[in-house]
């Protein structure tokens, strides 16, 4: 079997990053290697790696550069034939690694597969999608997707008629488990990290499809994803994730796409602003409508 390496962004996640790296030890051949990329934690996560978990390749950021720049940093150090970019909130179950190292090396026109991810409670996390198109913005996240929630372009994107429970082929899944050939990263930088919080999967995910590479799903691999440890943590997580929207807009379908995201991201805030003050009308609790507009201004700026 091919060595196998695996990178493993962290931030502020030790009690899971430990859980995390306790489950591949029993998992992982002795052959493979895991990386961790600590970026700048406040709680001790890089002291326990290096006391606890000695063989594991261990790089302390003193500051977080984000999720991109840390999977950048992992996958310049990885020696294996494939690397695995691994959320630090995870538990990797049974020989799910296994499974998807020997897909890989059985059907060399998949350049990368994934596994499915489960919930704490063990339901299938439905996170897979397809690459975003120029209507995405205009159905997903304005007044349209809940006025239009069986649009065709919803249903593309979100994947909604996607079958969780058979092998098959995904355009853009979430880079909490994902495992890439050596030959499809390209550099040692293969992530864009001007998409340093966001889209940087989706973006990588384009990359793969328009080389002519595929991107597996094998439900038969499992991994358990708690969701949003380190995200959670960011105070400005929304007006970073949509900063990162508009810069793969904006590569991908060009300057124009940069307008048309910003409008379509006025008409959510338009929307938000006016159902916040019907439930003022009606005596519920406020939101404070200024901060919302700064942000959104601020966006504008961009």
């Amino acid at each position: 079997m091919s060595s196998l390496s695996v990178v493993i962004p962290s931030w502020n996640t030790r009690e899971l990053l430990r859980s995390c790296l306790s489950t591949l030890e029993k998992t992982l051949p002795h052959s493979c290697e895991v990386i961790v990329v600590d970026n700048g934690s406040t709680d001790a996560s890089a002291k326990m790696v290096a006391q606890h978990f000695p063989t594991v390749r261990l790089v302390r950021n003193t500051r977080n550069l984000g999720f991109t720049v840390a999977c950048n940093q992992g996958v310049a150090l990885a020696r294996g034939n494939y690397v695995v970019l691994l959320n630090s909130d995870t538990l990797v179950q049974g020989d799910a690694l296994r499974r998807m190292l020997l897909f890989l090396e059985c059907n060399p026109y998949y350049g990368a597969c994934v596994p499915q991810l489960l919930n704490l409670d063990g339901s299938t996390q439905r996170s897979m999608q397809r690459l975003p198109s120029i209507w995405t913005p205009l159905f997903t996240g304005t007044p349209l997707e809940r006025w239009f929630p069986e649009s065709p372009e919803r249903r593309r994107y979100q994947a909604l008629d996607f079958d969780y429970e058979r092998v098959g082929e995904v355009e853009n899944p979430p880079a909490v488990c994902l495992m890439l050939r050596r030959e499809t990263l390209g550099n040692d930088k293969p992530l864009d990290e001007k998409l340093w919080l966001a889209f940087s999967d989706a973006d990588l995910c384009r990359r793969l499809w328009f080389g002519g590479w595929r991107i597996a799903y094998l439900p038969q691999a499992r991994v358990q994803h708690f969701g949003g440890a380190s995200s959670s943590q960011l105070l400005d997580y929304d007006a970073s994730w949509q900063r990162c929207r508009l810069e793969y807009f904006r590569k991908h379908h060009g300057p124009f796409a940069g307008a048309w995201v910003k409008f379509c991201q006025g008409l959510a805030v338009v929307d938000h602003s006016l159902r916040e003050l019907w439930r003022r009308a009606h005596g519920d609790e406020d939101e404070c409508l200024t901060l919302v507009w700064a942000e959104y201004t601020a966006f504008l700026r961009h």
